[in-house]
């Protein structure tokens, strides 16, 4: 959606906040020992208390009110009372929400406990890069130079990008236009990101893997080759100068 009056900021504001302050909530609940299933449901009651309503299950009815993925699964992961975290594991939590009419998206990757299993290093690359790119977006900018910076910045740290998931617009529903912000450079793609704009820009940071691929419960995506995966994702509207990170409160890049 593109931003035209206070009224609709306000509503983005809104509905950020609550997937905000409920991913935040996850990340500091989730410990060893725990199932995804425990954890979800505790996201479904920070996000009820603000009135809001999942996303995934609204739009495409996801089997959970968050996306809960673990260690080798990459994104879409369904919460279940079967998987129990252990130390060390690299979990991502992607939540997002509708709230009167507005929709708002956020995700973030991991560690549970103690980095036995040095996946920090794929975090904080993941975490940098979204940065990065956060700052390099305004009015104008190709979208296109973005993704080749995301896969640069990569490549850089020694870690790949994967190419069949992407950010994309967000506001009056889940996924709009600009859709497939990809992370790296479509040379195809002339579009700019415009001013006013609401974007969910995310980083799809991997080991060994460039593509993700679904499993058989129709939901839950994993590496073609393997491997781990880091995403961190923040719903930002467009200015002429830094963005308006609307989801600021989930304190993923700190």
């Amino acid at each position: 959606m593109s931003i035209t009056n206070e009224h609709e900021l306000a509503g983005m504001q809104k509905v950020s906040e609550a997937v905000a302050y409920t991913l935040k909530e996850m990340i500091n609940y989730a410990q060893a020992g725990m199932t995804t299933k425990e954890i979800d449901e505790y996201g479904a009651k920070i996000l009820s208390g603000f009135g809001a309503k999942s996303a995934p299950y609204l739009t495409y009815g996801f089997p959970g009110w968050t996306c809960i993925s673990v260690d080798n699964e990459f994104c879409h992961g369904i919460p279940n009372d079967q998987r129990i975290l252990k130390e060390g594991d690299l979990i991502n939590i992607d939540v997002s929400a509708e709230l009167n009419g507005y929709w708002a998206d956020n995700g973030g990757s991991f560690i549970i406990g103690k980095d036995i299993n040095s996946h920090q290093k794929l975090v904080d690359a993941s975490k940098d890069i979204l940065q990065k790119a956060i700052n390099s977006i305004k009015g104008g900018v190709k979208i296109a130079d973005i993704g080749f910076l995301m896969e640069a910045e990569a490549k850089k740290r020694g870690f790949k990008v994967i190419k069949n998931l992407a950010g994309h617009g967000v506001g009056k529903s889940l996924h709009e236009q600009p859709d497939e912000l990809f992370n790296y450079k479509n040379r195809f793609d002339s579009r700019r990101f415009k001013k006013n704009s609401v974007v969910a820009i995310e980083t799809f940071i991997s080991t060994s893997s460039n593509l993700a691929v679904e499993l058989n419960d129709g939901w839950t995506m994993v590496g073609n080759k393997g491997g781990y995966m880091a995403q961190h994702e923040h719903t930002i509207v467009v200015t002429d100068g830094k963005p308006i990170i609307l989801t600021q409160m989930n304190e993923i890049l700190n």
